[in-house]
Protein backbone atom coordinates (compact mmCIF):
# COMPACT_ATOMS: atom_id res chain seq x y z
CA UNK A 1 0.00 0.00 0.00
CA UNK A 2 1.41 3.56 -1.03
CA UNK A 3 0.27 6.68 -0.33
CA UNK A 4 -1.13 8.78 -3.15
CA UNK A 5 0.50 12.01 -3.99
CA UNK A 6 -1.73 14.39 -2.53
CA UNK A 7 -1.35 12.22 0.91
CA UNK A 8 -5.17 11.80 0.35
CA UNK A 9 -6.37 8.92 2.59
CA UNK A 10 -9.41 8.23 4.49
CA UNK A 11 -10.74 5.11 5.61
CA UNK A 12 -14.44 4.00 5.98
CA UNK A 13 -16.86 2.88 9.04
CA UNK A 14 -20.31 1.63 8.52
CA UNK A 15 -20.10 3.03 4.82
CA UNK A 16 -19.27 6.26 5.80
CA UNK A 17 -15.43 7.87 4.96
CA UNK A 18 -13.80 9.46 7.48
CA UNK A 19 -9.82 11.51 7.08
CA UNK A 20 -8.71 11.82 11.30
CA UNK A 21 -8.03 8.07 12.25
CA UNK A 22 -7.92 9.52 15.64
CA UNK A 23 -11.19 9.25 17.64
CA UNK A 24 -12.07 11.02 21.24
CA UNK A 25 -14.20 10.85 24.10
CA UNK A 26 -15.83 13.16 26.41
CA UNK A 27 -14.81 12.40 29.88
CA UNK A 28 -12.78 13.92 32.56
CA UNK A 29 -11.89 17.59 31.49
CA UNK A 30 -12.51 20.49 33.70
CA UNK A 31 -15.45 22.14 31.71
CA UNK A 32 -17.26 22.01 28.17
CA UNK A 33 -14.84 24.66 27.39
CA UNK A 34 -11.93 22.34 27.88
CA UNK A 35 -13.39 19.54 26.39
CA UNK A 36 -14.39 21.42 23.36
CA UNK A 37 -11.00 22.83 22.60
CA UNK A 38 -9.53 19.65 23.08
CA UNK A 39 -11.59 17.84 20.71
CA UNK A 40 -10.98 20.47 17.95
CA UNK A 41 -6.96 20.22 18.36
CA UNK A 42 -7.70 16.81 17.79
CA UNK A 43 -8.78 16.78 14.51
CA UNK A 44 -10.98 13.77 15.53
CA UNK A 45 -13.96 13.21 13.17
CA UNK A 46 -15.73 10.82 15.70
CA UNK A 47 -16.55 11.73 19.32
CA UNK A 48 -17.54 9.03 21.71
CA UNK A 49 -20.30 9.57 24.64
CA UNK A 50 -20.80 7.32 27.31
CA UNK A 51 -24.59 7.41 27.76
CA UNK A 52 -24.62 6.58 31.03
CA UNK A 53 -22.06 9.69 32.14
CA UNK A 54 -22.88 12.07 29.82
CA UNK A 55 -26.25 14.36 29.21
CA UNK A 56 -27.05 13.84 25.32
CA UNK A 57 -30.59 15.12 25.99
CA UNK A 58 -31.93 13.09 28.75
CA UNK A 59 -31.73 15.29 31.38
CA UNK A 60 -33.56 19.03 30.06
CA UNK A 61 -31.99 20.64 33.07
CA UNK A 62 -27.91 20.25 32.28
CA UNK A 63 -26.02 20.76 30.46
CA UNK A 64 -25.72 19.09 27.04
CA UNK A 65 -22.57 18.35 25.53
CA UNK A 66 -23.89 18.03 21.99
CA UNK A 67 -24.30 22.20 22.14
CA UNK A 68 -19.98 22.24 22.52
CA UNK A 69 -20.24 19.30 20.22
CA UNK A 70 -23.01 19.75 17.42
CA UNK A 71 -23.62 16.68 15.37
CA UNK A 72 -23.91 18.60 11.79
CA UNK A 73 -19.73 18.70 13.00
CA UNK A 74 -19.04 15.26 14.48
CA UNK A 75 -20.09 12.00 14.41
CA UNK A 76 -21.82 11.04 17.65
CA UNK A 77 -20.56 7.22 18.45
CA UNK A 78 -22.47 6.77 21.76
CA UNK A 79 -21.15 4.19 24.24
CA UNK A 80 -21.99 1.85 26.85
CA UNK A 81 -19.51 2.83 29.84
CA UNK A 82 -20.38 1.44 32.58
CA UNK A 83 -22.52 -1.41 31.78
CA UNK A 84 -21.58 -5.05 33.38
CA UNK A 85 -24.30 -7.04 31.33
CA UNK A 86 -25.80 -7.49 28.23
CA UNK A 87 -29.40 -6.01 29.17
CA UNK A 88 -27.80 -2.32 30.77
CA UNK A 89 -25.47 -2.53 27.13
CA UNK A 90 -28.78 -2.91 25.10
CA UNK A 91 -30.59 -0.57 26.36
CA UNK A 92 -28.51 1.96 27.09
CA UNK A 93 -27.87 1.85 22.81
CA UNK A 94 -31.53 1.87 22.55
CA UNK A 95 -32.13 5.15 24.58
CA UNK A 96 -29.32 6.89 22.60
CA UNK A 97 -30.81 5.86 19.18
CA UNK A 98 -33.78 7.40 20.34
CA UNK A 99 -32.18 10.41 21.40
CA UNK A 100 -30.48 10.85 18.17
CA UNK A 101 -33.18 10.27 15.94
CA UNK A 102 -32.85 7.00 15.13
CA UNK A 103 -28.31 7.23 14.96
CA UNK A 104 -27.60 3.43 14.81
CA UNK A 105 -23.82 3.51 15.00
CA UNK A 106 -22.53 3.18 19.03
CA UNK A 107 -19.59 1.49 20.82
CA UNK A 108 -20.57 -1.63 22.46
CA UNK A 109 -18.43 -2.39 25.81
CA UNK A 110 -19.50 -5.07 28.44
CA UNK A 111 -17.19 -4.78 31.19
CA UNK A 112 -15.99 -7.53 33.51
CA UNK A 113 -15.01 -6.10 36.84
CA UNK A 114 -15.25 -2.67 38.30
CA UNK A 115 -11.22 -3.12 39.30
CA UNK A 116 -9.08 -3.68 35.87
CA UNK A 117 -12.13 -2.60 33.57
CA UNK A 118 -11.52 -5.61 31.22
CA UNK A 119 -14.02 -6.53 29.16
CA UNK A 120 -16.76 -9.42 29.98
CA UNK A 121 -15.94 -11.19 25.91
CA UNK A 122 -18.67 -13.87 26.67
CA UNK A 123 -21.35 -11.27 27.42
CA UNK A 124 -19.81 -8.50 24.75
CA UNK A 125 -20.86 -11.59 22.46
CA UNK A 126 -23.95 -12.18 23.33
CA UNK A 127 -24.66 -8.51 23.37
CA UNK A 128 -23.31 -7.86 19.86
CA UNK A 129 -25.66 -10.21 18.61
CA UNK A 130 -28.78 -8.81 19.86
CA UNK A 131 -27.51 -5.42 18.71
CA UNK A 132 -26.68 -6.29 15.05
CA UNK A 133 -29.84 -7.94 15.04
CA UNK A 134 -31.54 -4.88 15.95
CA UNK A 135 -30.33 -2.76 12.93
CA UNK A 136 -27.25 -1.30 15.17
CA UNK A 137 -23.88 -0.58 13.71
CA UNK A 138 -21.76 -2.27 16.04
CA UNK A 139 -18.00 -0.99 16.92
CA UNK A 140 -16.93 -3.36 20.03
CA UNK A 141 -14.59 -2.81 22.46
CA UNK A 142 -12.74 -6.11 23.46
CA UNK A 143 -9.40 -7.64 24.32
CA UNK A 144 -6.47 -8.08 22.64
CA UNK A 145 -7.46 -11.89 21.36
CA UNK A 146 -7.53 -12.50 17.36
CA UNK A 147 -10.02 -15.11 18.21
CA UNK A 148 -12.68 -13.26 20.28
CA UNK A 149 -12.07 -10.38 17.51
CA UNK A 150 -12.65 -12.13 14.69
CA UNK A 151 -15.55 -13.39 16.06
CA UNK A 152 -17.05 -10.16 16.77
CA UNK A 153 -16.50 -9.11 12.91
CA UNK A 154 -18.36 -12.36 11.75
CA UNK A 155 -20.98 -11.14 14.06
CA UNK A 156 -21.66 -8.94 11.86
CA UNK A 157 -19.85 -5.19 14.06
CA UNK A 158 -18.74 -3.00 12.42
CA UNK A 159 -15.50 -2.15 13.77
CA UNK A 160 -13.39 -4.53 16.21
CA UNK A 161 -11.66 -2.25 19.19
CA UNK A 162 -8.79 -4.26 21.12
CA UNK A 163 -7.51 -2.63 23.73
CA UNK A 164 -3.84 -1.82 24.00
CA UNK A 165 -3.80 -1.77 28.04
CA UNK A 166 -6.49 -1.64 30.84
CA UNK A 167 -8.72 1.43 30.05
CA UNK A 168 -7.11 4.97 31.70
CA UNK A 169 -3.71 3.26 32.44
CA UNK A 170 -1.70 4.99 29.94
CA UNK A 171 0.84 2.17 29.83
CA UNK A 172 0.47 1.67 26.10
CA UNK A 173 0.40 -1.21 23.52
CA UNK A 174 1.55 -4.23 25.78
CA UNK A 175 1.04 -6.84 23.48
CA UNK A 176 2.24 -5.86 19.68
CA UNK A 177 2.18 -9.02 17.94
CA UNK A 178 -1.97 -9.60 18.89
CA UNK A 179 -2.44 -6.63 17.54
CA UNK A 180 -1.01 -7.45 14.71
CA UNK A 181 -2.34 -10.48 14.47
CA UNK A 182 -5.76 -9.33 14.30
CA UNK A 183 -4.77 -6.45 11.97
CA UNK A 184 -3.78 -9.02 8.99
CA UNK A 185 -6.84 -11.31 10.12
CA UNK A 186 -9.62 -8.58 9.95
CA UNK A 187 -11.79 -7.27 7.08
CA UNK A 188 -12.91 -4.58 9.26
CA UNK A 189 -11.27 -1.37 10.41
CA UNK A 190 -9.45 -2.42 13.73
CA UNK A 191 -8.60 0.40 16.05
CA UNK A 192 -6.83 0.38 19.21
CA UNK A 193 -9.03 1.04 22.06
CA UNK A 194 -7.97 2.49 25.87
CA UNK A 195 -4.17 2.26 27.48
CA UNK A 196 -2.67 4.91 24.90
CA UNK A 197 -0.52 7.14 27.43
CA UNK A 198 1.05 9.87 25.06
CA UNK A 199 1.34 10.39 21.11
CA UNK A 200 4.25 7.68 20.46
CA UNK A 201 1.78 4.74 21.58
CA UNK A 202 -0.67 6.10 19.17
CA UNK A 203 2.21 6.11 16.59
CA UNK A 204 3.12 2.74 17.55
CA UNK A 205 -0.52 1.54 16.91
CA UNK A 206 -0.73 3.22 13.75
CA UNK A 207 2.41 1.49 12.78
CA UNK A 208 1.18 -2.27 13.28
CA UNK A 209 -1.32 -1.17 10.79
CA UNK A 210 -4.36 -0.25 12.90
CA UNK A 211 -7.03 2.01 10.99
CA UNK A 212 -7.12 4.24 14.23
CA UNK A 213 -6.89 4.95 17.68
CA UNK A 214 -9.69 5.88 20.41
CA UNK A 215 -8.42 7.64 23.52
CA UNK A 216 -10.04 9.97 26.31
CA UNK A 217 -7.60 9.83 29.60
CA UNK A 218 -4.43 10.22 27.69
CA UNK A 219 -6.01 13.44 26.65
CA UNK A 220 -8.15 15.00 29.13
CA UNK A 221 -5.54 13.90 31.88
CA UNK A 222 -2.43 15.51 30.57
CA UNK A 223 -1.18 19.05 32.35
CA UNK A 224 -2.78 20.53 29.00
CA UNK A 225 -5.14 18.42 27.34
CA UNK A 226 -5.12 20.52 24.35
CA UNK A 227 -1.75 20.73 23.79
CA UNK A 228 -1.74 16.65 24.25
CA UNK A 229 -4.62 16.33 21.81
CA UNK A 230 -2.23 18.17 18.98
CA UNK A 231 0.33 16.03 19.68
CA UNK A 232 -1.71 13.09 19.40
CA UNK A 233 -3.05 14.45 16.28
CA UNK A 234 0.37 14.28 14.94
CA UNK A 235 1.31 11.10 16.54
CA UNK A 236 -1.44 9.43 14.84
CA UNK A 237 -0.38 10.97 11.28
CA UNK A 238 3.05 10.09 11.46
CA UNK A 239 2.50 6.39 12.55
CA UNK A 240 0.02 6.18 9.52
CA UNK A 241 2.24 7.52 6.83
CA UNK A 242 5.48 5.12 8.49
CA UNK A 243 3.01 2.35 8.13
CA UNK A 244 2.24 3.48 4.34
CA UNK A 245 5.75 4.04 3.90
CA UNK A 246 6.88 0.79 4.45
CA UNK A 247 10.05 0.85 7.52
CA UNK A 248 13.29 -0.55 6.76
CA UNK A 249 14.13 -4.29 8.20
CA UNK A 250 15.86 -4.61 11.00
CA UNK A 251 19.13 -5.95 11.38
CA UNK A 252 21.20 -6.98 14.35
CA UNK A 253 24.38 -5.31 13.17
CA UNK A 254 25.29 -1.86 11.34
CA UNK A 255 25.15 -1.51 8.08
CA UNK A 256 26.76 1.99 6.52
CA UNK A 257 24.56 4.52 4.93
CA UNK A 258 27.15 5.19 2.72
CA UNK A 259 28.70 2.48 0.85
CA UNK A 260 32.61 1.97 0.41
CA UNK A 261 32.89 1.10 -2.65
CA UNK A 262 34.21 4.00 -4.91
CA UNK A 263 35.88 5.59 -1.86
CA UNK A 264 38.54 7.54 -2.70
CA UNK A 265 41.58 6.46 -0.16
Amino acid sequence: MTASPNHSDSFSIAGRDYRSRLLVGTGKYKDMDETARAIAASGAEIVTVAVRRTNIGQNADEPNVLDVLPPDRYTILPNTAGCYDIDSAVRTCRLARELLDGHNLVKLEVLGDEKTLFPDVLQTIEAAKVLVADGFEVMVYTNDDPIIAKQLEEIGCVAVMPLAAPIGSGLGIRNRLNILTIVENARVPILVDAGVGTASDAAIAMELGCDGVLMNTAIAAAKDPVLMASAMRKGIEAGREAFLAGRMPAKRFASASSPIEGTFF
